[in-house]
């Protein structure tokens, strides 16, 4: 069978997801042996390079396992996957979509100004340096689904910010700046919507919400994004496995 894998996400992370769906539709069970990485390139022809990379995610994930002189096998862990973890990084239009939201974004304000203590420490910055704050309203058709703040390091970005497409992913805005972000460390709490926000947006009526306040790492170990995001509480909710 040939597969072929298409769209502007991480190509091993999209070949990854489509491993871990290729053991579901196949039977593949736990101690079984996966395929190997010339069979990969040729079921999804992707570069070799490609291959090992999505096999290293599913290793991270926990979902194979190396068994030295033997091969890759598929670890116990994968019969007791859960859909779209919360540990597994991947931007809020991955999250949307995988999700099957229609999702919209509005850019609701975008600003340059000095960062707030908190953001200050959170993307290791000084008073001196500057950020562009942008705050998003995404929604499915008329329903809002996410109120979003996101803090991006002003270096980060050449050019006047208004040339930027803030409607579109920042995690493939920040990619294309050589600055993608692989990992974050993140908290998550029930609250209420601010009100100047919830009054401002006519996004009352909605609490609480749940708030995932994130700090985002590139892959050398670099702060790039601190964001404050929103979700409609009676309409996410969040899966974990715990090991």
């Amino acid at each position: 069978m040939e597969t072929t894998i298409v769209g502007r996400e991480l190509m091993s992370v999209q070949v990854r997801d489509a491993l871990i769906e290729y053991f579901r539709e196949h039977g593949v069970k736990p101690g079984d042996r996966i395929l190997s990485e010339p069979e990969i390139v040729e079921l999804f022809k992707v570069g070799r390079s490609t291959a090992r990379e999505a096999v290293k995610l599913l290793e991270h994930d926990g979902l194979v396992e190396v068994r030295p002189g033997l091969g890759r096998y598929l670890s116990s862990l994968f019969a007791a996957t859960v859909d779209r973890p919360i540990t597994r990084f991947e931007s809020v239009s991955q999250m949307l979509a995988g999700m099957g939201y229609s999702s919209r974004t509005l850019t609701l304000s975008v600003e340059e100004s000095a960062p707030t203590d908190v953001e200050a420490t959170a993307l290791g910055l000084t008073a001196e340096d500057a950020v562009v704050r942008v705050t998003r309203l995404r929604s499915d058709h008329d329903e809002p689904l996410m109120y979003s703040i996101d803090t991006i390091v002003r270096s980060h970005l050449p050019g006047p910010i208004k040339h930027v497409d803030w409607n579109g992913s920042l995690s493939a805005l920040m990619r294309d700046q050589g600055k993608e972000m692989t990992f974050s460390t993140a908290r998550i709490q029930a609250v209420n919507l601010p009100d100047e926000a919830a009054d401002r947006f006519s996004l009352t009526g909605h609490d609480p919400w749940l708030l995932i306040t994130e700090t985002a790492f590139s892959t050398t170990g670099e702060a790039v994004l601190y964001a404050q995001d929103y979700h409609r509480g009676d309409m996410f909710s969040f899966n974990v496995l715990r090991r």
